[in-house]
């Protein structure tokens, strides 16, 4: 357990709420501080009871219930303020894991595996981290009845302070335990997540058919049950071998402890110690006995909530890494004039030894359509990464009006770009949020989503929707369920929410329409970008394998192997009888 990660936890419960944090800090440790002092109690009233002094023995056994009612009424109270700490750090966790997640201005995070494995791991942590301030505070608590308790006890003969010291062992075989177990968790986290891959697999509706038809049925069931049990064997070692170390802790400090109760009965015979000695020994004894187990329990409990916390750590350490502050000493224009311009662009993935794009110089004019075209993986979408600056160049520069895109302010930029995706995302809200959301400052503005949906073709779906706009869609949250080419053609709506753009992307958003549906969206999207580049300038750029669509563009570049192979109009490009003429003609002889 890092003492980093302990702080954090503390700071957390501060960070959520002061007042509740201090109150519920003073009852947690009244209730632990009080037991010792009970025990010390009993045995008053033992010496007191035995001396026959009634006053003295009346007075310390007043004490009793008095503890006994403060505790049970500060218990209570504790609960509610825990529950509520508790509940204010999981939203605020949960908070900053989505803002590490997408807060940041790229998504090359996104692609590492170590991060998926943190996260995932990070996800399946929702008890320890809704406990972990409650477990923090109690754990300080515990220390300091166990630091009175040895106090009191070392008063009766000093050699019990031995206790103390072995003591120690089951705390050190917790962590060892502990150890094991999340190494072996740590081990599993990409197995973790392919289970759960294949567990989502098997309850989602839209993969029914394809489980249906190909008789995946058995086959996925086995995979997920192999993969389970995969985790579920190399845990089952890892708990047994933290089991035999924890029990072997424990076994040192209840011999130990047993020698020091013997030691002091002795004593007693001998007369060197008070019969209240002993029921005070005896007494925490068993206060002792538990408090060593709770102790190591919540070691190891507190161990699981700081390595979160570590992992988070972890990934505000990495984002601010990969994500340094970026020089802003530019203003994006109002519009464009000139256009935007590739200068030898040269980019590679992160981790990566192949490159992605190499030498690449396009200029794209203001007021234009460009298309790209090329094999898949050739890096037409990794062209529109860099346009979104998802991604920097790593040589290069990418010029916008003559002006580095790497220093204009990102969040400037991608605020004049309108963008539909081939992974686009299905928002189950109303329709007119899940469109309006295109735009956040005209979230309800029913006139405007209507325009959006009317520009994606998409008048028929509102249509057909019982609540019009204020249909939920989706059928997990009891709305109505889209096809695929429906829900896409709400995402196309989100995209042309902004009316104003820079940049307008459309990244093969129409995967799920037919080539009719396809072209006769292009049509209108030609139509859209012919008025935004009368208002703006923009440009608008769309990929797209159908070349009946793409020969609309005013600007075809066809991208090979990362490299530009040839631009120009339909025409120039059938002219020139390369690839973009020999890739035409077979999708034109497919359809003919």
């Amino acid at each position: 357990m890092s003492l980093r990660g302990y702080l954090a936890i503390l700071a957390s419960g501060w960070r959520a709420s002061p007042v509740r944090m201090l109150v519920a800090c003073a009852l947690v440790f009244s209730s632990y501080l009080s037991q010792p002092f009970a025990a010390l109690a009993l045995k008053l009233v033992t010496n007191d009871v035995i001396a026959h002094d009634a006053h003295g023995a009346a007075l310390a056994a007043a004490f009793l219930p008095l503890i006994a009612l403060v505790n049970a009424t500060g218990d209570r109270i504790a609960h509610v303020l825990w529950v509520e700490l508790s509940n204010l750090n999981l939203i605020h966790f949960e908070q900053e894991l989505g803002d590490l997640s997408q807060g940041s201005r790229g998504i090359e995070h996104h692609e590492r595996r170590d991060v998926a494995d943190r996260i995932e791991l990070l996800r399946n942590e929702g008890n320890p981290l809704h406990l972990a301030i409650n477990s923090a505070v109690r754990g300080l608590a515990l220390a300091a009845q166990f630091v009175l308790t040895v106090v009191l006890l070392i008063r009766v003969d000093p050699i019990l302070l031995l206790l103390l010291v072995f003591g120690v062992s089951p705390l050190l075989a917790g962590r060892f335990a502990l150890g094991i177990v999340w190494r072996v968790r740590a081990a599993t986290a990409e197995e973790s997540r392919r289970a759960a891959h294949l567990l989502d697999l098997a309850v989602r509706a839209d993969a029914a058919k394809e489980i249906r038809i190909f008789g995946l049925q058995e086959e996925l069931l086995r995979r997920l049950r192999d993969s389970r049990v995969t985790i579920r064997r190399q845990l089952f070692r890892a708990r047994v071998q933290a089991l035999a170390l924890t029990s072997a802790g424990h076994l040192v400090f209840a011999l130990a402890y047993a020698g020091g109760l013997l030691l002091v009965v002795r004593g007693a015979i001998r007369g060197h110690h008070s019969v209240g000695d002993v029921v005070l020994v005896v007494t925490l004894a068993a206060q002792v006995n538990a408090l060593v187990f709770d102790f190591a329990a919540m070691s190891q409990f507190l161990q699981r909530s700081t390595q979160a916390y570590e992992r988070l750590r972890w990934l505000r350490g990495l984002t601010r890494r990969l994500y340094p502050p970026a020089e802003s000493s530019l203003e994006v224009p109002d519009r464009l004039r000139d256009g935007i311009a590739f200068d030898r662009v040269t980019f590679r993935y992160p981790g990566s030894d192949r490159i992605a794009l190499e030498d690449v110089s396009l200029r794209i004019p203001a007021g234009t359509t460009v298309a790209f075209v090329g094999e898949n993986g050739a890096g037409k979408s990794t062209l529109v990464k860099l346009l979104c600056r998802f991604y920097d160049v790593e040589s290069g520069s990418i010029l916008v009006d003559g002006r580095e895109l790497s220093r204009l302010p990102v969040d400037a930029w991608r605020a004049r770009i309108a963008a539909g995706f081939q992974d686009f995302l299905r928002l189950e809200f109303p329709l007119l949020q899940s469109v309006g959301l295109g735009d956040l400052d005209r979230l309800d503005d029913t006139d405007a989503v209507a325009a959006a949906l009317e520009r994606a073709d998409a008048t028929d779906l509102l249509a057909r929707l019982t609540d019009g706009l204020d249909t939920p869609l989706g059928a997990s949250l009891g709305g109505e369920e889209l096809s695929g080419g429906q829900w896409q053609k709400v995402a196309l709506a989100r995209a042309m929410m902004r009316t104003e753009p820079l940049l307008l992307l459309l990244d093969e958003p129409t995967s799920a329409l037919d080539a009719h549906a396809e072209h006769a969206l292009f049509e209108r999207y030609a139509a859209s970008a012919r008025v935004v580049a009368e208002r703006t300038g923009g440009v608008a750029v769309f990929v797209s394998h159908r070349f009946s669509t793409v020969r609309m563009a005013d600007l075809i570049v066809v991208i090979d192997g990362g490299r530009i192979a040839e631009q120009g109009t339909h025409e120039e490009l059938l002219g020139l009888g390369g690839i973009y003429a020999e890739l035409f003609g077979l999708q034109a002889a497919a359809f003919a």
